[in-house]
């Protein structure tokens, strides 16, 4: 989080401030492609070397993808859903248009990979509003130091390429409140030198918005990273010993071997012999002159059952410590109650719910942004303090265990919330409707075969 004195840039911003934050987020960067390396499977074990003659295996297991793919899909692999008692349409309309599904995804896994997302709201060539996700290494937003964090302004970094595929020069664009400043030079700090080209937004506030994993911006495999490189090591050593065990020298007591002498051939070429190690590779065979001559290979003694531990207690504490679970074990069973399935999920949830919250505030920013947006353009003004923000989680349903509860609660608790428990029911209040309409249509045909007249809707009055 950078933080600066928010009176610092209320005459304009100078480039000595400008320098100064590209510089503090540098070092931040150094971090986020350490991250980015693991995730992109080019862990610390790609780069180990050992001395020429060695079998040097090098095994990646990518737990940081499996990690963040699994964190962040548990938070938004069902989209965000958006209620309110008032109007919401004109927002929701837009978010559709914007495709915002697909940017909450692509921020939630960036928020689990480096620590945070960074969102970007833009007006499109139609002036529609659109947002897109930001590389959080060439993206960021600068705080205020009030008690409330108060964002100052958004800074996107880029070098623009040529059309010879060359960096032709950098370009740092900085949104404030209402407008866009964009410098370009041949380096930084001769683009933040520059003047700026300036561009009104529209958005009413700061259009860049970052989502935050936690409260100190670390990614969610960031810490067991060290027990990754533990996993790679000792299953790549696995391998390098089997490989050597396989290459293992033959040791001879009181026995010798001579290699086969050359054959000349009829023609008059030659037939070259076979050594001693290849009779013994391809003949499978060894005879030893007397009882008293032994053969035996060099190795050293592996412990596989030990080491089968220990690979099990590291993998253990990279699931325990980054408080995602396996799901391939066998303790998730398909047969598994909803009770069971969420005390095995107990640690995911915690983690989840502690992201929901901040991903909930930074959506909560970009909600205002677009209603501002969107109020500009005259559409009706939403109060977003009204509009409930929803996360459902992408949880496994069995789906006949809720429907039992759905027949059990059917008359108790209204149709259109038991409907709404189903993970097929995408409509709760358009099924509840049929489902009614179903009824009634039913109801007639019974009437009619046992030739009753037909019963008037029952309006829910008493007979008298």
């Amino acid at each position: 989080m950078i933080v600066r004195d928010a009176a610092l840039i209320e005459g304009g911003i100078t480039p000595a401030f400008l320098i100064a934050c590209l510089k503090e987020q540098a070092d931040q960067v150094k971090r986020m492609d350490a991250l980015a390396e693991a995730y992109a499977s080019k862990p610390s074990i790609t780069e180990r070397t050992v001395p020429a003659g060695f079998p040097n295996n090098r095994l990646v297991h990518n737990y940081g993808r499996y990690i963040v793919s699994v964190s962040s899909g548990y938070l938004v692999g069902n989209p965000v859903a958006y209620q309110s008692e008032e109007d919401i349409a004109p927002l929701i309309d837009a978010y559709i248009k914007a495709r915002v599904e697909s940017v909450d995804a692509e921020l939630a896994k960036d928020a689990a990979l480096f620590g945070k997302g960074v969102e970007l709201c833009y007006a499109d060539e139609s002036a529609q509003p659109r947002t897109a996700a930001l590389d959080p290494r060439t993206a960021f937003v600068v705080y205020g130091n009030d008690v409330a964090s108060t964002p100052l302004m958004g800074v996107r970094q880029y070098t623009s390429i040529g059309e010879d595929g060359k960096a032709s020069k950098v370009v740092v664009i900085v949104y404030t409140k209402d407008k866009s400043l964009t410098y370009e030079g041949k380096d930084i700090e001769k683009a933040c030198k520059s003047t700026p080209a300036e561009e009104a937004h529209y958005f009413e506030g700061v259009p860049m918005v970052e989502y935050w994993n936690n409260d100190d911006e670390t990614g969610d495999f960031e810490h067991v990273q060290t027990l990754i490189d533990a996993y790679d090591q000792l299953q790549s050593d696995r391998v390098n010993d089997k490989e050597q065990l396989v290459q293992a020298i033959l040791v001879m007591t009181g026995a010798r071997m001579e290699d086969e002498p050359d054959i000349t051939n009829a023609d008059g070429s030659t037939t070259k012999g076979r050594t001693a190690a290849q009779q013994i590779r391809q003949d499978r065979m060894l005879f030893l002159p007397d009882q008293d001559a032994t053969a035996h290979y060099l190795t050293k003694n592996l412990t596989e059952s030990d080491v089968e531990i220990l690979k099990d207690s590291i993998k253990s504490d990279i699931h325990k410590f980054a408080m995602v679970p396996d799901l391939s074990d066998i303790n998730f069973a398909g047969n598994a109650s909803g009770v069971a399935m969420r005390y095995k999920l107990f640690g995911l949830e915690q983690l989840t719910k502690v992201k929901e919250r901040w991903f909930k505030e930074a959506l909560q920013e970009r909600m205002k942004l677009f209603i501002n947006f969107l109020s500009v353009k005259g559409q009706k003004a939403i109060d977003p303090d009204l509009v409930e923000i929803v996360f459902k989680r992408a949880l496994p349903a069995n789906e006949f265990e809720l429907a039992q509860m759905v027949s059990a609660l059917d008359g108790i608790v209204p149709q259109e919330t038991l409907l709404a428990q189903l993970p097929f029911v995408n409509d709760p209040a358009a099924a509840a409707e049929e489902l009614k309409v179903d009824k009634q249509e039913a109801f007639a045909r019974q009437q009619a075969a046992f030739g009753m007249p037909l019963a008037k809707e029952d309006d829910g009055g008493d007979d008298e």
